[in-house]
């Protein structure tokens, strides 16, 4: 039970505090968790970044997952504080001391009447003895005495015999419901184990959702620094999952970027150009894209060699060349 409290609240401090407010009968304060007060961060530094570049974009797409993940794992804490730690405690801290007391009364119970049972042994074995060794009148006193000590531990054992059987029963009628008990708490172990299965389905649909949205930007924001460009981000390692997190995160090679930017460059003609990704005009000079929406490019003199001129209807401005395919 308190390896469960551990695994659902890992801070001690607030462990206790929590326990301090239940005794108490007072509602604990709410706080954020982990992954709430990550993702609020990552929002926070994304917003300060700015939100029209991809770095700052991404940190608040992160930081949104993140938030969502800690809403889930306050419904699991719920979810099982509920239906798995408060039965489990209930029982541990109401019938469980209950039938342990009864059955320690029963050990002592058993414990008198086996010795009840060793002192009528004895002053029947001594009895005996005495009635061998008849052949004077302080014999016969001895006799006589252990007839009465004989006597006084058969009334003994018959005492100590209907306490130890009363308290036999009592502990009886409680263990009886102990069968009903562990069917309840296997229902309420099969409630934990599902509100852990939704929790961890839960972060895995976020986590793989982000994925496809951080696929929105250029595979060069992907990739470590030591890393080529078109390699692709994994961050799953599941087979089934690799092959649909490589689907959804498309790599641009430098030859496909490059290939007739160099010829339209030295033309004064233009191209169709598929848009790649989703992309937010940093300013006025730039032209917003949507991905695979086709647009017209072009190049123009003293132009940075990673942008190109971009036109959609009456719409014109600067385009990063890494968002785009050129068309044939």
């Amino acid at each position: 039970m308190k390896q469960t409290e551990v695994l659902l609240q890992p801070n001690p401090n607030a462990r206790i505090e929590e326990f301090v407010y239940e005794k108490l009968d007072r509602k604990a304060p709410s706080r954020m968790n982990n992954p709430e007060l990550l993702g609020q961060y990552m929002i926070d530094a994304g917003n300060d970044f700015g939100p029209g570049t991809a770095y700052g974009n991404a940190l608040i797409k992160c930081g949104e997952t993140q938030k969502r993940i800690g809403t889930a794992d306050r419904e699991l804490i719920q979810t099982s504080a509920i239906n798995f730690l408060t039965p489990l405690r209930n029982f541990i801290e109401g019938d469980y001391k209950t039938i342990t007391k009864e059955r320690k009364l029963l050990q002592n119970k058993r414990l008198d009447l086996d010795a009840a049972k060793t002192r009528l042994k004895k002053a029947k074995v001594a009895e005996a003895r005495a009635a061998q060794l008849n052949t004077s009148q302080p014999e016969e006193n001895n006799i006589m005495i252990w007839a009465e000590e004989v006597t006084k531990s058969e009334q003994e054992v018959r005492i100590t015999q209907s306490e130890f059987d009363r308290q036999a029963e009592i502990t009886r009628l409680l263990l009886e419901g102990i069968s009903s008990t562990h069917a309840h708490h296997l229902r309420c172990l099969n409630d934990f184990v599902e509100a852990q299965m939704t929790y961890y389905a839960q972060c895995y649909q976020y986590m793989l959702d982000l994925q496809k949205q951080l696929g929105s930007f250029p595979s060069t924001f992907l990739s470590n620094n030591n890393q080529s460009s078109a390699t692709p981000v994994q961050s799953v390692s599941t087979p089934s999952v690799l092959a649909s997190a490589s689907a959804s995160l498309p790599s641009v090679s430098n030859s496909i970027v490059t290939s007739g930017i160099s010829e339209l460059k030295s033309s004064s003609g233009s191209r169709k150009a598929r848009v790649l990704y989703d992309y937010d005009a940093a300013n006025s000079s730039e032209l917003s894209l949507l991905a695979d929406e086709v647009i017209t490019v072009y190049s123009i003199p003293g132009m940075d060699s990673d942008w190109l001129m971009g036109e959609r209807g009456n719409q014109q401005g600067k385009v990063p060349i890494t968002y785009l395919e050129l068309l044939n």
